[in-house]
């Protein structure tokens, strides 16, 4: 039998149904090698603060193909848990820089009352920057400086006061230690305090 007698006795429907199988395998294999390239990295299953101490049965996992950026993200925690050090919002993949193993997280809470009304997004999680303008000797104000920046709010104490909205709010921040001293003498010298998101 000629090879030509040979080929023309192949059902068409054979090749094509070979050819789908073989299609559809390779469509899986696909998916399976894209999945073993993806890799674990924790996330915050609630907004973290600064000082929190957190273990991994405290987090969630995803698993996320991020490529060259997963280096900066926490995809291991060792046995003795870690602190958060700058606030990590709900959901948020958490980034190496935001903990440390180090238990002993210097920061210290201080009460600050802005003089000025605060932004609808300054809450308890949210990052601001303490702003002072030092009162002159004719009473006036100097322009305004930032005191101290990225501080972790801890609760916001609703307005206070005769007329709804009239005045500021009270703040209790998380204050890097070597900037206490800064903030308390910024809140002695009886400067105008403002408190915005930081940015």
């Amino acid at each position: 039998m000629s090879r030509r007698s040979r080929l023309a006795g192949v059902d068409p429907r054979l090749v094509i149904g070979t050819g789908l199988i073989l299609a559809s395998v390779a469509g899986v294999w696909t998916v399976v090698e894209a999945a073993d390239r993806s890799s674990p990295v924790f996330v915050a299953p609630e907004t973290l603060t600064v000082g929190d101490t957190v273990s991994e049965d405290d987090l969630e996992v995803a698993h996320v193909r991020l490529e060259a950026a997963g280096e900066r993200y926490l995809t291991h925690v060792p046995d003795g848990g870690l602190v958060i050090t700058r606030t990590v919002f709900e959901g948020e993949f958490i980034p190496l820089a935001s903990v440390k193993t180090d238990a002993r997280v210097q920061v210290s809470a201080v009460v600050v009352e802005s003089a000025t009304r605060l932004s609808r997004s300054v809450e308890p999680g949210s990052l601001v920057d303490v702003w002072a303008a030092e009162q002159q000797d004719d009473g006036s104000f100097a322009p305004p400086v930032v005191v101290v920046g990225g501080v972790s709010v801890v609760r916001v104490v609703e307005e206070q006061g005769l007329v709804a909205g009239s005045g500021g709010s009270t703040v209790e921040v998380l204050v890097p230690s070597g900037s206490v001293a800064s903030v308390l003498a910024a809140l002695a010298g009886e400067a105008s305090i403002s408190i915005v998101p930081a940015g």
